[in-house]
């Protein structure tokens, strides 16, 4: 199989990755003709999260959890705290960024699973501790979708909301 220039064997995942970001910024209240934030006339990619910068994900209903240290996304669950790793490819959009691998499967005969991760600008709360994040987030795992919300080490999350 011939390998994308984004460093992947999968070119669906590329794909999938793009569609994520576009539904994850159709996800925000925009009017008028230019449905993408910040500056319309700007056309570099995002840039929020910077290449090799880690970035740490929460969500609830049900609890998960996901960090990204390099090309490795380790992601957690209350069945399953050691996690499960994945090596990424990251794409940076126009109005935010995925991370796309795959999980190999292993113990207990758990097959490989295909992930993609959606991040983009805007403050998050989990709805349950109060904290305030940086970015929103979307975590596809084959089928099944979870939102929550991302820091990363250049925009910590901002203690408890008043």
């Amino acid at each position: 199989m011939k390998r994308s220039r984004f460093g992947g064997g999968e070119p669906g995942l590329v794909v999938a990755a793009l569609a994520f970001c576009l539904l994850l910024g159709a996800c925000h209240d925009r009017s008028g003709a230019n449905a993408v934030p910040g500056d319309a006339d700007d056309h570099r990619p995002w840039n929020g999260i910077a290449a090799g910068e880690g970035v740490r994900i929460a969500g609830t209903e049900p609890f998960w959890s996901a960090e990204i240290r390099g090309e490795v996304l380790t992601y957690r669950t209350p069945e399953r705290p050691d996690g499960e790793q994945g090596r990424v490819s990251r794409f940076a959009g126009r109005g935010g960024l995925s991370y796309s691998g795959e999980f190999k499967g292993g113990a207990g005969g758990r097959p490989a699973r295909t992930f993609t991760l959606a991040i983009g600008p805007g403050p998050c709360s989990d709805g349950m501790s109060g904290k305030r994040y940086p970015f929103s987030a979307m975590l596809k795992i084959d089928d099944d979708v979870r939102k929550g919300c991302a820091s990363s080490d250049r925009a910590p999350i901002a203690g408890a909301a008043s």
